[in-house]
This record gives structure tokens, sequence and C-alpha cells, in this order.
């Protein structure tokens, strides 16, 4: 843990600048509502399919919920599809998932690998809790950890979490803290950086990993 701190320590802001203007904030959001429902319609049955093998496979749990602190620091219930068997933190204890993670199921570990377990998230856009581009969203449980190392966590709370982000698509999956601060560090510049064409750069780049196969 004091390797971490020693890696992020800098000097505090007192404020980080959105990039973004009022207006642009409002395409945005206009551009979200239209993507995300011309997604949910064309993967239909990419949707369907995905439920049904989940269903008949590993059981009637097919779509995972669970809170994740989102705009403006409030709770919404994120969607997915489920990748992990339902006794996955039996302990009751919040859990990252690791490379080559035992609790994920053989359907689970390839929906993850190509990124198809997000798509009901395409849902949280719609309704206005996600936006297609900004930050991953994360439990409270590692927002807390992550804040006392850093507690610039908070500026990020100016943006809705995103489906797609450029930390994941060069940071990976966050499964260490260390990741997580990393994963901070690039979303901040994000968000003092952030306009409709660096959107743009973003969901081709991240639309043409998943294409070609990349892991991330």
């Amino acid at each position: 843990m004091l390797e971490i701190v020693e890696m992020v320590q800098t000097k505090p802001r007192k404020r980080v600048h959105d990039g973004m203007s009022t207006t642009s904030r409002i395409i945005k959001r206009n551009f979200d509502v239209i993507v995300s429902a011309l997604g949910i319609l064309l993967l239909f049955p990419a949707f369907l399919i995905i439920y049904v093998l989940l269903r008949v496979v590993d059981g009637k749990n097919v779509i995972f919920r669970q809170e994740r602190v989102g705009y403006k620091g409030k709770l919404f219930t994120l969607y997915k599809f489920r990748t992990m068997r339902e006794d996955a933190e039996e302990n009751g204890i919040p859990q990252l998932c690791a490379e080559n993670d035992r609790r994920l199921t053989p359907i689970g570990a390839f929906l993850r690998r190509h990124h198809l377990d997000e798509l009901p998230q395409l849902w949280n856009v719609l309704i206005g809790d996600m936006s297609i581009v900004g930050p991953r969203p994360e439990r409270q449980y590692f927002v807390d950890q992550i804040m006392e190392i850093n507690p610039e966590y908070r500026f990020l709370f100016r943006m809705r979490p995103g489906l797609f982000s450029m930390a994941t698509l060069y940071n990976g999956y966050t499964d260490t803290m260390e990741k997580m601060q990393i994963r901070l560090r690039m979303d901040l510049d994000y968000l003092e950086n952030r306009n409709f064409v660096l959107d743009l750069k973003i969901i081709c780049m991240t639309v043409f990993a998943i294409l070609s196969g990349k892991h991330f």
C-alpha cells in the first residue's frame, strides 16, 4: 500500500477543470440516447442468444445486478450478463476479478474476454445512469479505498460513468489497487481534456480493439 501511495502522491488539486462546455454535455447526452437505443435494437439477436445460452447452461439468474457509484456520487444499479458463479462472494467481502479467475463460469469467461457481458449496460446508458464514454463505475467499497489514497476521485462524480474509457482500453481490468490508481489518473486527464471528438476516437479505438480480438 505504501508503494502505491508514493507512486500517486502529487500536490493535491483543489479543483479540476471540465473540458466539456454545458452545450457539449447536452450534445453528448443526446448522442448517448441515440447510440444506446440503436445498439439495443441492432444487437437484440445477440442479447437473445446470450440470454438463452446462459439460462440453459448456468441457470435462471442470467442478469447480474450490482450497486455502483455514479454521477454526482449517487448509487445506481448496473446490469451485466452473469459471468461468475452465484457464490462468487459468499463471504460478503467484495473481490476484484483477476485474470483466469476460478469463479468465472466457462461461458462467463468467454463473455468477459470479448466484453459481451457489458451489453446490458446499454440500458444503463439509455436511462441516464451511464454514458457511452466515461470512467468505469466502481463499487462504494473500492471507491472508499481509492479515495483514502487519492481523494481526487471525487472529481469523477462530475461525469456519468461510461461503457468505454481510454483507461480501460490501455489499463485493462483493474484487478489491483495500483491499477485503480493509474486508472484514476487517466480518468482525471480525460475529464480535463474531454470533447466530442475525443469521445468518438475512444469509441472507434475500443470497437476496433474488441473486433480485432484484443484482450484488455
